[in-house]
């Protein structure tokens, strides 16, 4: 079985200003319960998870919405140290599932299907994502930001498998990609022309990707495409918190 990180770290926002006292939107309540004990709850009654930590300001570590972790570990200023304090002394090549903790309507089935396709792939880092199609088949009004490739166009999922023997690797990585974000000609040395080229004109394969991404992790990299896309439902602004709410209203209706 999978331990899972949950990161509910990370300073108050515009979403956090909803709930008083809440010290990051991870702690406000979306139809009554907060948005990390959804999160909590999916896992914890998932079949493929036997612990799980979660990395939170400590502040909050005697938060009731915790209840459900089998351990909590302090949060950094940066996601970067927030991943390395929940992934810290857990064995180097366990795939570990990492989890966002603004997931309203996780499932204990998406969970599950997630660790199962990530450890048949058994990547050093998978990077979970949602086809568009999908997605808008059940919650068109949610809205995303998009990536299109050959096989189709794509977002990002709030779940991630890592094992933590990569780590090191990814941080340079995201490191990199940060300073270049905004210079086309770091990126294309970073990347490559053609990488960038194909995916401009949406024919970059999801093969290719995984490879260019290998490449310069110096580690296995894999997409896993989640048929679930309640993994790709998360609240990032006040304007979700709305949307969240409608979408939990027929599940409440019905327990």
């Amino acid at each position: 079985m999978t331990t899972a990180v949950v990161l509910a770290g990370g300073p108050a926002d515009d979403v956090a200003a909803l709930e008083p006292g809440a010290v990051n939107k991870a702690f406000v309540r979306v139809a009554g319960v907060t948005l990390v004990e959804r999160t909590l709850r999916a896992l914890r009654a998932g079949k493929e998870i036997a612990r799980i930590i979660v990395v939170a300001p400590p502040a909050a570590h005697d938060h009731p919405a915790l209840a459900h972790a089998d351990e909590l570990r302090p949060d950094g200023k940066k996601i970067g140290v927030s991943l390395r304090s929940g992934l810290d002394g857990l064995p180097p090549g366990e795939l570990v599932l990492v989890s966002t903790s603004d997931l309203p309507i996780l499932t204990p089935q998406s969970v599950d299907d997630f660790v199962a396709y990530a450890r048949a792939l058994d990547p050093d880092v998978g990077y979970g994502c949602v086809e568009q199609r999908v997605h808008l088949a059940s919650y068109p009004n949610v809205p995303h930001t998009w990536a299109r490739l050959r096989e189709g166009t794509f977002c990002g999922a709030g779940l991630v498998a890592i094992k933590p023997r990569a780590l090191a690797a990814l941080e340079s990585f995201i490191e990199r990609i940060g300073a270049a974000r905004k210079n086309p000609l770091a990126l294309a040395s970073l990347f490559g022309w053609d990488v960038l080229v194909r995916f401009a004109i949406g024919q970059l394969s999801i093969s290719a990707a995984e490879c260019r991404a290998s490449q310069l992790l110096g580690a296995p990299v894999r997409a896993i495409v989640s048929p679930y896309p309640e993994t790709g439902v998360n609240v990032d602004r006040v304007t979700d918190v709305a949307l969240a709410e409608e979408l939990l209203a027929p599940l409440s209706s019905r327990a």
